[in-house]
């Protein structure tokens, strides 16, 4: 396989559907001449022209809205939000409108709507730009949250996400955009809805998504050359619809958990992973407490150090596995 970043797979995903597919375009702001404020869109604008490559304006109410409504119309747009944080300025076209329309109309009228939005912090970016979005839309049934974690993942979640015919956000953290993988150059699709184990192990099994399943990957790595503990790393993929029969499997083989996410703890994405596992049977092959390790329930810092000690590190990861699989918890 070649090795490309996150970033390119996303683009390859978007051109690749755009060619095939002519209901299939991109809008949101500074995408066409600048390509992105990521890069992402880089050269779009010259292969496929402004009528599909379409520059809006500062209103992402407004152009959500005529996503929502080329949608309905039988398009299949993919709007990208500048930074995810925005989200809140087109709540009400995804809560109200996107979510609800299939539903409220009895199948009559599909919603097949991407939101592409960036979101995460690590880049110094600051309260208002640095925010973990998918708690404030994992409770509105209807939207579908996908949260790859590599490039791989990245272009066949995409590629899955604008052919579905429902409402799928679709979260890129930044820190990702230019970390690399093996990608293939034929046609494939990673389907949403599934969970995936990225390393087997038997002491542990740490669960993440999107930059954390990236962390709990190294930490696991680390932790086994240098303490000799066996971590199963899962990562959810796909937060929405949430998969935990790996989870719960896994969990009979290592008899711990720890869930790791980067939003606050307070309401985070990890407390529904750890619901479902105390209501299964799994919560009976337990021989230590459920440990989440998450973001501090403060702003993101502008200040770099702050910054990065306000969300788990690859070290933070190291040092809780520790903790749990020699029984500090007990102590």
């Amino acid at each position: 396989m070649r090795i490309i970043t996150y970033k390119e797979a996303v683009r390859e995903a978007m051109t690749e559907k755009m060619r095939e597919d002519r209901t299939v375009f991109l809008m949101g702001e500074d995408i066409g001449v600048y390509g992105g404020a990521f890069g992402v869109s880089m050269g779009m604008l010259e292969e496929f022209g402004p009528r599909r490559v379409l520059e809006t304006p500062m209103s992402e109410a407004t152009f959500t809205g005529v996503g929502v409504g080329a949608a309905i119309m039988g398009m299949r747009p993919i709007v990208e939000i500048m930074f995810a944080d925005f989200l809140t300025f087109s709540a009400d076209q995804l809560v109200n409108q996107a979510a609800k329309l299939r539903y409220m109309t009895g199948g009559q009228v599909k919603v097949p709507l991407v939101i592409r939005a960036p979101q995460g912090s690590g880049t110094g970016a600051a309260a208002q730009h640095s925010q973990n979005v998918e708690a404030w839309f994992f409770n509105i049934p209807g939207i579908k949250i996908v949260a790859p974690s590599n490039p791989y993942d990245a272009k066949g979640l995409l590629k899955s996400s604008i052919e579905d015919d429902n409402p799928v956000l679709f979260l890129e953290h930044k820190l990702l955009y230019n970390t690399k993988g093996e990608v293939p150059l034929e046609d494939y699709r990673v389907k949403i809805g599934q969970s995936r184990i990225l390393k087997e192990g038997s002491d542990i099994t740490v669960v993440g998504s999107s930059i954390m399943a990236y962390r709990a990957l190294k930490a696991a790595e680390q932790l086994l050359d240098e303490d000799s503990i066996s971590a199963e790393v899962i990562d959810l993929v796909t937060l929405k619809p949430l998969d935990v029969k790996p989870i719960i499997n896994s969990i009979k083989k290592t008899h711990r958990l720890l869930v790791v996410y980067e939003g606050c703890m307070t309401g985070g994405i990890g407390n529904e992973v750890i619901s479902r596992v105390v209501e299964s049977d799994a919560f009976a092959y337990l021989d230590a407490p459920i440990f989440r390790l998450a973001g501090k329930d403060v702003p993101i810092p502008y200040n770099r150090n702050l910054e990065k000690n306000a969300v788990p590190q690859i070290q933070d990861i190291k040092d809780k596995v520790k903790f749990i699989v020699k029984g500090g918890w007990n102590a």
